[in-house]
């Protein structure tokens, strides 16, 4: 009878998580995690939120309720660093960041104590370094990875080395711009 046990806000969550490209796998501990930053109607109206950044208007059309109801629950999550608010051009905008760099650490940085900042910190430890699938999921699966391994060119000898390609070299590399400023331009 399982098709017919309503889904969880917090399993809605998890998928409205896991459509960005680098995800969160969904286990006990993650749960425990979206639990502790998310009453159940926080985690149901933002599994409901769009991927790219939104306005309030467009929260409030999605969530059906008034503009001033929609803002005090976005201003809400953003001081908690659970949404990031960005004014672009005199235009409020909101957006969840991926779970990781970004809510996870976001919800950290802030002093709280509406929560156990000790068990969150030990739950998130959990999460990314004794469970493998978060860390293999964020460096190995699908089209879009966190971190990529360079060769450390000066320990190479000419006898055992091959060839290190262009673009697996570390060398020579140009800087990249900042990445917010990058993912800016690439929304608007």
């Amino acid at each position: 009878m399982a098709h017919l046990t309503p889904r969880s806000a917090y399993s809605n969550l998890v998928e409205r998580i896991n459509r960005f490209p680098q995800g969160a796998p969904p286990s006990k501990v993650l749960f425990r995690i979206l639990e502790m930053l998310f009453n159940e109607r926080e985690a149901g109206l933002v599994a409901q939120l769009p991927i790219k950044p939104f306005t309030t208007k467009k929260a409030s059309g999605i969530w059906k309720t008034t503009e001033s109801q929609a803002q005090a629950v976005l201003d809400q999550l953003a001081g908690r660093g659970i949404l990031l608010d960005l004014e672009i051009r005199g235009k409020s905008y909101y957006v969840l960041p991926p779970p990781m760099a970004g809510f996870f650490e976001f919800s950290m940085m802030r002093v709280r104590d509406d929560i156990d900042q000790k068990l969150l910190s030990e739950l998130f430890y959990e999460y990314l370094n004794v469970e493998e699938d978060f860390i293999r999921a964020l460096f190995t699966d699908g089209e879009t990875q966190l971190g990529r391994a360079f060769v450390h060119e000066p320990v190479l000898t000419n006898e055992n080395a091959l060839h290190v390609l262009d673009h697996e070299r570390a060398s020579g590399r140009q800087r990249f711009e900042p990445v917010t400023r990058r993912f800016v331009r690439a929304v608007f």
